[in-house]
C-alpha cells in the first residue's frame, strides 16, 4: 500500500491545487490505494503573505477526514513574517546583490533551513511515507523550506529505499508574473539560491502544461519534467439533494434564481472586481429582459489578501451589487455541516447547484500571465453550464478559439458579454440544439487536453516503485533526463 504525504506551498487551507489533488486522489484510490488519512503540511508556517492563516492555519472543520494537517511551528518568532517575506523578496532580485549581499542571504537561508530539515525528516519518518508530493513547492515562496525538504528527502530515500517526493507544479518563474506594486514576487528564471527538483535521484517531477514543461526544460538540472495535465472532477448530477437546498436557503437564492459562479482565489491576479463588474452588467440586462437576476458566489477567503480583498468590496458596493454576492470564504475538499449549522460546500457540489439552477461560471483574471491552465471554463463544461471569459495567454492552447463562451476582451464591452452570457444560459434552459453541440464539442476539447492517461501512468510508476513489483520498460517509466 503507498503511503502518500502532501506539502502545498500554497499556505491556504482550500485551493484549486488542493482540489486537483482531491480529484486525483478520488480517480486513483483503487488497489494498491493510498494509505488515508494522507498527513500534510499546507505552508501555513511559511507563508506570512497569508496573514489570515499564518502560522497555524485554521480551524480544522474545513479539512476532509482523509486529510491529516500538521500543525507543527519549524520556527517561531515575532521576528519570523519579516524574516520570511525579506528572504523572498532579495531571492526573487538576487542578480542585483553583490557577493557581500549573497553571502548574508545564503547565511540567512540556512539558518531558516535548519530546523526545517530537522522537521521534514520526523516527519517523514513518522508517517513511514513512500511518496511525499512537493506541490508548487518549486517557487520562490519559501526558498529554505524547499530546500530542507530536499535535505530531507535526501536523507529519508538516499540509501536507495524506495519511493521519493513527486514535484508537482502547477505554476513556474517565468509564467507566474506576480507583482506586489512594481516589484516581482518570483525571478523570472531559476537563480543561484532556488532549489529545482532534479538534484537527487529520488525525485520525480511533473508539470500541468506543455508550456510549463518547455518552459522548465530550460532549467538548469538534469531532470525533465513530465506533463500531467489537472484531472477534472466527474460530471455532477443536476439532481438536488438535502444538503444544496439547505444551502440555496442559507445563502438567501430564491426559486428561479441562477446562481454564477466565481471559482477563483480573492487574489489580485484573479480579477474577482472584473467578475464584480461583469455580473454587475448581467442582472442589469436581466433585468431589462425581464429575467431573474442572479446571485453571485465567489469561492475565495477574504483573508486571504486584505488590501485586494477591500478592493473587491468596494467594486461591489459601487456597482451597488454587494447585497448579492456571497462570498464563501473558500470551498473545502468536502462538503460538510460547520459547528454553526451551515453548510460548506465543496467544488462539485457547487458545480451541482450552478447547473440546477440555470446558472454559469464566470472567469475573468486581470493578468494575461499568470494562468498556466485557467480551469474555470474546464469546470463549467464539467456541469454542462456556459461560461464567460476573459483574456489570459493559455486560452488559445488549452481552450481554442472555437470553445464556446462569452468572451471578454479587456473591458472593452461588459455588456455585450453579459448579453452573450445571457443568451447561453437561455439556449440552455430551452435545450437548443446548437448549444448542446457546442457544448459535446468543448468536452471533446476537454478530453484532448486533460488527459486522465498520463497521470495514470505516472500514479502505476510511482506504485510499482514503491511495491517492488516494477515490471514496467525502465525507458518507458524513467523520467527524462536531459
Amino acid at each position: 500500500m503507498v503511503k502518500l504525504a502532501l506539502v502545498c506551498g500554497d499556505g491556504l487551507p482550500v485551493s484549486g491545487l488542493l482540489t486537483v489533488f482531491r480529484n486525483v486522489v478520488a480517480r486513483f484510490h483503487g488497489k494498491p490505494s493510498p494509505a488515508e488519512p494522507i498527513p500534510a503540511d499546507l505552508g501555513y508556517s511559511w507563508r506570512p503573505d497569508k496573514p489570515a492563516f499564518f502560522p497555524n492555519g485554521t480551524e480544522p472543520d474545513c479539512y476532509p477526514p482523509w486529510l491529516d494537517v500538521s500543525t507543527t511551528l519549524p520556527c517561531a518568532g515575532p521576528e519570523l513574517a519579516d524574516e520570511l517575506l525579506d528572504v523572498r523578496r532579495l531571492v526573487a532580485r538576487a542578480d542585483d546583490l553583490d557577493p557581500g549581499e549573497k553571502a548574508r542571504l545564503r547565511q540567512r537561508i540556512e539558518a531558516l533551513a535548519a530546523p526545517y530539515e530537522t522537521y521534514f525528516s520526523e516527519w517523514l519518518d513518522e508517517h513511514d511515507t513512500d511518496w511525499v508530493v512537493a506541490v508548487n513547492m518549486t517557487l520562490t515562496d519559501a526558498v529554505p523550506v524547499t530546500l530542507a525538504l530536499h535535505r530531507a528527502a535526501a536523507r529519508r530515500w538516499g540509501g536507495g529505499r524506495p519511493g521519493g517526493v513527486l514535484f508537482w507544479d502547477h505554476d513556474l518563474f517565468g509564467s507566474y508574473a506576480v507583482h506586489e506594486g512594481d516589484e516581482r514576487v518570483y525571478p523570472p528564471a531559476p537563480n543561484e539560491f532556488t532549489p529545482l527538483p532534479g538534484r537527487h535521484d529520488a525525485h520525480r517531477w511533473a508539470v500541468v502544461s506543455e508550456a510549463l514543461r518547455v518552459e522548465a526544460s530550460g532549467y538548469p538540472t538534469p531532470l525533465e519534467p513530465v506533463t500531467v495535465p489537472n484531472v477534472l472532477p466527474a460530471a455532477p448530477s443536476e439532481v438536488l439533494e438535502d444538503r444544496h437546498e439547505e444551502f440555496l436557503e442559507q445563502i438567501g437564492a430564491v426559486p428561479g434564481q441562477p446562481l454564477l459562479l466565481v471559482p477563483v482565489r480573492v487574489f489580485r491576479v484573479k480579477g474577482v472586481e472584473i467578475s464584480i463588474r461583469l455580473f454587475s452588467r448581467i442582472r442589469e440586462v436581466s433585468r431589462e429582459q425581464g429575467r431573474s437576476e442572479p446571485l453571485l458566489l465567489v469561492f475565495g477567503d477574504l483573508g486571504e489578501d486584505p488590501d485586494y480583498t477591500k478592493e473587491v468590496l468596494d467594486e461591489a458596493l459601487h456597482e451597488d451589487v454587494l447585497d448579492h454576492v456571497r462570498f464563501l470564504d473558500g470551498v473545502p475538499l468536502q462538503s460538510y455541516r460547520g459547528a454553526d449549522r451551515l453548510w460548506h460546500l465543496d467544488e462539485v457540489d457547487l458545480l451541482r447547484v450552478g447547473a440546477a439552477t440555470g446558472g454559469g461560471v464566470l472567469f475573468t483574471p486581470n493578468r494575461p500571465d499568470v494562468e498556466s491552465v485557467g480551469l474555470g471554463p474546464a469546470l463549467a463544461t464539467v456541469a454542462g453550464i456556459p461560461s464567460a471569459v476573459g483574456d489570459f495567454n493559455a486560452f488559445c492552447d488549452i481552450y481554442g478559439d472555437a470553445f464556446l463562451c462569452a468572451r471578454l476582451h479587456g473591458e472593452g464591452d461588459l455588456r455585450g458579454t453579459a448579453e452573450k452570457m445571457l443568451e447561453l444560459m437561455r439556449a440552455r434552459a430551452d435545450d437548443e440544439r446548437w448549444f448542446a453541440e457546442a457544448m459535446r464539442k468543448n468536452l471533446g476539447r476537454l478530453d484532448s487536453h486533460f488527459p486522465v492517461e498520463p497521470w495514470r501512468r505516472l500514479w502505476d510508476e510511482l506504485t510499482a516503485v514503491t511495491v517492488g513489483t516494477d515490471t514496467m520498460d525502465p525507458a518507458s517509466k524513467d523520467q527524462p533526463r536531459k
